[in-house]
């Protein structure tokens, strides 16, 4: 019997740990992309954890877009963004205080990072 309790108490405490991660992305994000033909780009990203959605803007120098299609698995997530109609998918790890993600440029990925800017 105290097996079966200590097993269930220790599921329960990596469930609640996994939506605390999640929870946490939540907020403003900012960094800077280096693009395939070597501009760098100023980006801040304003996510929105919903269970397993992802959800706000990225905003540059260019204006603002709103984050579509976006997905949580555990510290994985992924969305895309529209720029005059092109589509950037992006894929990206949750770490305390930063993310580590990659762009697709038409084929091209660039990775960067991302750091917590609104603690």
């Amino acid at each position: 019997m105290k097996k079966k309790f200590l097993t269930t108490t220790a599921l329960l405490c990596c469930f609640v740990l996994c939506l605390a991660i999640i929870a946490d992305l939540t907020g403003k994000w900012t960094g800077i992309i280096t693009t395939p033909d070597g501009q760098q780009i100023s980006v801040a990203y304003n996510f929105k954890a919903d269970g397993n959605t992802l959800t706000g803007t990225a905003d540059s120098p260019q204006g603002s877009v709103p984050i579509d299609n976006g997905k949580i698995n555990g510290t994985d997530f992924s969305f895309s963004v529209n720029v005059g109609g092109t589509e950037y998918p992006h894929t990206g790890k949750f770490y305390t205080d930063s993310c580590g993600m990659d762009i697709d440029f038409g084929g091209q990925k660039t990775h960067f990072t991302i750091k917590r800017a609104d603690k």
